[in-house]
């Protein structure tokens, strides 16, 4: 793969940046794609005022823009990374590998949502453009950064399929992953799903829908006028008990999601379930065009099926309102196959820069992807679909 091999893109011209400053949202939305919230300028401002991302963090911006004059066509949120962690691709044994013989892997290049496991562009892209033109200088900028910031390699994670195809013919190693989506068959309401499941599924779902609605927590739903500011701050104390119990590292700040309550209430849903006066637990989600992505969930009590009323059956019945047709429910969790979710195959794209590790990591992620490719086999027997 050769960086100066530019075509016919002598009008367009990229950037490295450090911050968002000076970049008007309407222009980094105009590329971004209408049913991923993930993309936008107000997340990543969120992350940036925050200081969710940034000094101290191991996530240290290096957005790529490119213009066409003085128009804003093409955007990566790309960050040079000190460690692995918040990315949900696992590469500490690449990590490992390189110490052990006496090279440095990072600093390395990452192209992702930080924290954020969902599949969506990160060679984002205006319309009404030559796509093809825009991806390849926003990757030749990308490819100028590795040699500026001597990093040992450049990571796109979790790329849309015809994004894998595109860095799979230049040479990159092409990752592969799974996770559980479900997807709109035309459902009317949640009957109309229950009676597309096999018996059984169906029959369980409504025992623990029943069981859920024994214990005398109420449910609230909010997204867009009926969600404040201040339940950030509600919300932020059950991410936290969930950080806690896994013994995980709480990357988002409390300002980080007073800022998205703030500045992107339309498309964030937050339920919550109450015992009087009291929330004893929460979901939160978010939703742009005809998608929807559970995020975090959390709980201060033990109530009988709350994580799956809250986190996948009023979200179900709340998308199936809407017509929404995709809802991604965050990473792992073989539970959701009995509830609807199928496993999905997610990518990701690696260019190493030392060659004498190209070909093992070639060698690794192909014997990963036969792996895939058997245990999505062996769920999708398990389907609990009639049909």
């Amino acid at each position: 793969m050769r960086s100066d091999d530019r075509g016919d893109m002598d009008t367009i011209r990229v950037e490295v940046l450090n911050s968002l400053t000076g970049i008007p949202a309407s222009a980094w939305d105009s590329t971004c794609h209408p049913s991923f919230p993930f993309g936008q300028h107000a997340w990543h401002r969120a992350l940036e005022s925050s200081r969710s991302v940034g000094q101290g963090t191991g996530w240290h911006p290096r957005y790529i823009v490119a213009r066409d004059g003085d128009r804003l066509v093409g955007v990566t949120p790309l960050y040079e990374k000190m460690h692995s962690n918040g990315e949900y691709v696992f590469d500490w044994a690449w990590a490992d590998a390189w110490h052990r013989n006496g090279l440095r892997y990072y600093p390395k290049l990452t192209a992702a949502i930080p924290f954020t496991p969902a599949t969506g562009a990160r060679l984002m892209c205006a319309p009404g453009l030559d796509e093809s033109v825009v991806r390849k200088e926003l990757l030749r900028g990308a490819l100028s950064t590795i040699a500026e910031r001597d990093a040992s390699g450049l990571h796109y994670l979790f790329v849309t399929p015809d994004e894998a195809e595109f860095f799979r013919g230049l040479g990159f190693a092409i990752r592969h992953g799974f996770q559980f989506h479900w997807k709109n068959r035309g459902y009317r309401d949640f009957k109309d799903f229950l009676a597309a499941l096999k018996p059984r599924a169906a029959r369980q779902i409504q025992r623990e829908r029943e069981q859920f609605a024994s214990s005398g927590v109420r449910v609230e739903i909010l997204n867009g006028e009926s969600l404040r500011v201040e339940h950030a701050d509600v919300f932020y104390r059950f991410y936290l008990a969930t950080i806690t119990k896994m013994h995980a590292l709480p990357y988002l700040t409390p300002a980080f999601f007073r800022a998205v309550f703030a500045d992107m209430p339309e498309q964030i849903i937050l339920i919550l379930g109450r015992e009087g006066d009291t929330e004893v637990g929460a979901a939160l989600f978010y939703c742009r065009g005809d998608a929807l992505y559970g995020r975090y969930w959390g709980a201060t009590k033990d109530v009988r099926n709350m994580h799956f009323e809250l986190c996948y059956y009023r979200a179900l019945e709340w998308a199936i309102e809407r017509k929404i047709q995709l809802f991604e429910a965050g990473a792992q969790g073989e539970h959701k196959l009995a509830r609807g979710f199928l496993p999905e195959l997610t990518r990701s794209a690696h260019w190493i820069v030392e060659g004498g590790f190209r070909d093992p990591v070639a060698q690794f992620v192909a014997e990963e992807a036969q792996q895939i490719a058997n245990a999505i086999g062996g769920l999708s027997e398990k389907s609990p679909y009639a049909n």
